[in-house]
């Protein structure tokens, strides 16, 4: 039935349902929690075998000449560069390994910029303003970083294929005040919309007015694909190389969800240049990022290509959430008009848009049902929805039966939330 065409008193029977299920949920005291996108116990039992592989080894790369115990090797060994090269697409020499996250590097060079500068400009810090490109809805801990350093957040609208390219190439073509742009390109955060070749072409080819613009291309789900018809992302770095505009790119990933969240390994690719420069005032805050951990993962994986492989692992315990997020929606809220989603090919996320002003009081009522989802606002700026209907639905951390349980606690919520707004009008 679709909600918008309703009677007033079509609505009030809804409602009436509506509330009678929810008052038996109250009743089961819930527990279930889907706030953010961590893997789940299984996932994380893939592996195991990365714990005890260095028992079998020497402590030294694969080359034998760097003991990892010790100090030296900055920018991180040769052996998990080789692996990972292919998945950023970009060269050895265009790599730089951090620590377990990704997250610490953005930080890194969001830091950088405001205590230096890029490409000889004056340091962030010391103008008094500088703004950052935000397409939305995004992910929370980039605009967290931006907010706790005083940078403002400019607000864009991620459309089917990615950002809006035409508004990001005026904006930053008349203000030099603007100094870089979130990224997600692939399975974006939360929506899992992959940009498209175009939209990357027109990236590497942009021409902002001010010198030291930087792209922050968090390509954080490069191959956290769920099926095996996947999005493929045209490499950004490669195509800025053809433009001559490497500089302008800062590639970030990790192992984050592959292996272990809290015992990963970060990489972040740019140009040569870049990686010099960063090499340098790095070298001043650390003596190096941890090498036998980079041997761990690089005798564990051993190629790519065994990345891939254990990848489609994930997949497989995956995949099965998704369906139930994607198949609940469908049968419950499809024919309502009140909600809209679709069903990402990877990533962690299934983003639903549901009816405007009512996503606080969806995510009110499953609260108080003892569903925790992410924070309505979360995915904007300064966490504010200007339209109140984003939820991020965050699957991978529960048991199916513990996900079907909160997605028909989400999707009566939902109902009740939109049909009180509606018998308001």
């Amino acid at each position: 039935m679709n909600y918008i065409n309703a009677t007033k008193n079509e609505l009030k029977s809804l409602l009436d349902s509506e509330r009678k299920k929810y008052d038996e949920i109250i009743s089961k005291k819930l527990s279930l929690n889907m706030s953010r996108g961590r893997p789940c116990t299984e996932q994380l039992d893939l592996t195991e075998g990365m714990l005890s592989v260095l028992y079998k080894n020497d402590m030294c790369n694969l080359s034998g000449n760097t003991d990892v115990r010790n100090y030296g090797v900055l920018s991180g060994i040769d052996d998990i560069k080789t692996i990972f090269a292919p998945i950023l697409g970009a060269d050895k020499d265009e790599i730089f390994v951090g620590g377990n996250s990704s997250l610490n590097l953005m930080y890194d060079m969001i830091s950088d910029g405001m205590l230096y500068g890029y490409n000889g400009c004056t340091p962030w810090a010391k103008l008094e303003n500088v703004k950052f490109l935000c397409p939305v809805p995004g992910y929370d801990r980039h605009f967290m970083i931006c907010e706790k350093l005083g940078i403002e957040m400019v607000n864009v609208d991620m459309l089917e294929d990615g950002p809006d390219m035409d508004t990001i190439e005026k904006l930053i073509s008349e203000d030099d005040s603007i100094k870089g742009i979130w990224c997600v390109p692939k399975y974006s955060n939360p929506q899992g919309i992959t940009y498209s070749d175009e939209v990357v072409r027109r990236f590497a080819d942009l021409s902002p007015k001010a010198p030291d613009f930087k792209i922050f291309w968090d390509n954080a789900y490069a191959i956290h694909d769920l099926d095996e018809e996947k999005d493929v992302l045209l490499g950004l770095l490669h195509e800025a190389v053809k433009n001559g505009k490497e500089d302008m790119v800062f590639e970030f990933t990790s192992t984050s969800k592959i292996t272990y969240a809290g015992a990963g390994v970060s990489f972040l690719a740019s140009s040569v240049e870049n990686i010099k420069n960063l090499s340098k005032r790095i070298g001043i805050r650390t003596i190096g990022y941890d090498k036998v951990n980079q041997l761990r993962h690089a005798l564990f994986f051993k190629t790519t290509e065994n990345v891939y492989e254990h990848m489609k692992l994930h997949a497989e315990i995956l995949r099965p959430k998704f369906d139930i997020v994607v198949n609940t929606l469908e049968s419950e809220l499809g024919d309502t008009g009140i909600a809209s989603w679709h069903r990402p090919r990877g990533g962690y996320f299934v983003s639903l848009e549901l009816m405007h002003g009512t996503a606080k009081r969806a995510w009110q009522l499953a609260n108080e049902a003892g569903v925790v989802l992410t924070t309505v606002g979360a995915t904007y700026p300064y966490g504010r929805d200007p339209k109140d209907s984003n939820i991020r639905i965050a699957p991978s951390n529960t048991t199916k039966e513990e996900l079907t349980a909160a997605m028909d606690v989400l999707c009566v919520c939902a109902k009740i939330a939109a049909v009180e707004k509606l018998l308001e009008a």
